[in-house]
């Protein structure tokens, strides 16, 4: 495990542990293991926090400061990218995560920083929605984010892991 996957998952910890019940952390967990995978560019890992169909979206300005959504075309897509040998790994710390539940239905909503390296590349929201199986097991059926780089508010716990 790199240094940075250790802060990663200390960042995400610090935030989680505010979710104090055991459905609360069982949800949080395909979150955790997404962005574990990310970090160590494993694609397997990262396809085993979601259902078999996904829907993945980012909200962001176009270059002339429009609103714009792009939707990711497949998770196969999303996957390849992860999977695909890149020079610095992929970091995004969370932090005040709220969690939701209705039933077999969970939402998380939580602020992230995204780092290539130690190198910010921009921050935003993310928005998970998750459906309880029959098997018990939570998985990620909808991921939205926001995407900005300016006007980023990342704690300092957080940036100082990437100094």
């Amino acid at each position: 495990m790199t240094k940075y996957l250790f802060l990663l998952l200390s960042a995400i910890s610090f935030s989680l542990s505010a979710q104090t019940t055991n459905e609360g952390k069982a949800i949080l967990e395909p979150v955790t293991r997404l962005f574990t995978g990310m970090n160590l560019g494993d694609s397997a890992m990262v396809h085993t926090a979601f259902t078999k169909q996904v829907s993945m979206a980012s909200i962001f300005k176009d270059k002339n400061g429009n609103p714009a959504i792009r939707y990711e075309s497949s998770l196969d897509a999303f996957l390849k990218a992860v999977g695909t040998p890149h020079d610095q790994a992929w970091n995004e710390p969370i932090w005040d995560v709220k969690v939701e539940q209705d039933g077999n239905m969970a939402q998380v909503w939580a602020r992230y920083a995204f780092y290539l390296g130690k190198t910010f590349s921009h921050c935003g929201v993310d928005a998970f929605q998750l459906f309880k199986g029959a098997d018990g097991q939570w998985k990620i059926f909808s991921l939205a984010d926001t995407r900005q780089k300016e006007g980023c508010q990342v704690p300092p716990q957080v940036s100082v892991m990437f100094k």
